[in-house]
């Protein structure tokens, strides 16, 4: 599968920039039978070696702007999401997203109408003190859903090799959803992520089971840290009905 295509950029106008920063990604293996059932039967889900994984990816959005937006709207929040990696019919490595945490109201509503994506609304807090971050979000129509984690940011690895685990992992450029009855391909362009290693010392969260998932208490998460990167958002692509 070609994993490198989809890191180069778009031949074409992009729908809006972001800046992601202090990204913690943390990720389970996960029966490939406990994912099926929540996934359209259109994609398959992609493997490392044969496991499946899921990942909780909490970190701060700043600069958020549509382009038809000046500049002076741009807005800033925090946001986690929760996701499986998938591919569709041997190629297109992207995300299956299902759900995303944010605190801004307006995000969640303008991403659920243009995106289709699970957006939902929380209550979400953020604090770095050197190398130790702290992070809670909460979500407000439901008291089954919540994440909260302290870390540390640990060894500098770099940007992902491409056919490494780290890549697989953390270079994802494209996502799917399903919006009208279509599934849709979308798609975004950016820096290779700076890496780093990171030390989960606290994370007590309710995502993955509210998404009817097997629960993660007790499994030590796989953990990585970036810094961030800035980010072109480029507008969703009609694939097939569902």
């Amino acid at each position: 599968m070609d994993r490198v295509a989809p890191t180069q950029r778009p031949n074409e106008r992009n729908a809006g920039t972001q800046r992601w920063r202090d990204l913690l990604f943390v990720h389970w293996p996960i029966p490939v039978s406990a994912l099926r059932p929540l996934i359209p039967s259109q994609l398959s889900i992609d493997t490392w070696e044969g496991v499946a994984y899921i990942g909780i990816v909490p970190f701060a959005m700043h600069d958020v702007l549509p382009t038809f937006l000046p500049k002076a709207m741009a807005f800033n929040f925090l946001e986690t999401n929760l996701r499986t990696y998938v591919h569709l019919q041997g190629r297109e490595p992207g995300v299956w997203f299902f759900s995303l945490e944010a605190e801004s109201w307006l995000a969640v509503q303008t991403a659920r109408l243009t995106f289709g994506l699970p957006y939902h609304h929380a209550t979400m807090q953020m604090q770095k003190q050197a190398s130790e971050v702290t992070y809670s979000t909460h979500r407000k129509a439901s008291n089954e859903a919540h994440l909260r984690t302290r870390y540390t940011i640990d060894t500098k690895l770099g940007p992902s090799i491409p056919g490494s685990f780290e890549h697989f992992l953390l270079e994802r450029y494209l996502l799917f959803s399903v919006k009208g009855g279509n599934l849709y391909r979308g798609q975004v362009h950016h820096t290779p992520y700076p890496a780093y290693r990171a030390v989960v010392h606290e994370l007590e969260e309710s995502l993955v089971k509210a998404a009817g998932m097997p629960q993660t208490v007790g499994l030590p998460p796989i953990a990585h840290y970036s810094p961030g990167v800035d980010v072109e958002v480029f507008a969703l692509k009609s694939i097939t009905k569902v």
